[in-house]
């Protein structure tokens, strides 16, 4: 009997850690797949992946690029971008990125990502400080 409650637990750990990197996998390639839009300036590809409240914000693709353009520099252009820490609670996930920028400064970017009704995530938000300033 405590064998198969042993099984169990170790079956219940296993799964919702594949299920968790799963989620993590599923939001990292949604940020790389918004990253490689801004890169083509392709606005349309960038702006469908962020949440419905954002585009409530930005109501048409192009308001969306010209305020990445403006107040994500480092987003929208750099040399690098690697993922961090992950961490998701419920239907949330937040990523680290780690950003160095066109002019080879280090930037932090937490990015917040919701799992929506059709199960795909989407770009709630991203706050960005300079690396010295996120330590």
């Amino acid at each position: 009997m405590r064998i198969a409650a042993l099984l169990v637990a170790i079956s219940i750990i296993f799964s919702s850690t594949a299920a968790f990197a799963d989620d993590i996998a599923s939001a990292q390639g949604v940020i790389r797949a918004q990253e490689q839009a801004f890169a083509r300036d392709d606005a349309a590809a960038a702006y469908s992946h962020a949440a419905p409240a954002i585009k409530e914000i930005f109501p048409a693709p192009g308001a969306f690029m010209s305020m990445v353009q403006s107040g994500y520099a480092p987003v929208y252009r750099h040399k690098s971008f690697e993922f961090g820490d992950s961490k998701s609670e419920g239907s949330w996930i937040a990523q680290r990125v780690h950003i160095i920028d066109a002019n080879g400064e280090a930037w932090e970017a937490l990015y917040t990502l919701e799992q929506q009704a059709d199960g795909s995530y989407k770009i709630t938000g991203c706050s960005l400080l300079k690396a010295e300033q996120a330590a």
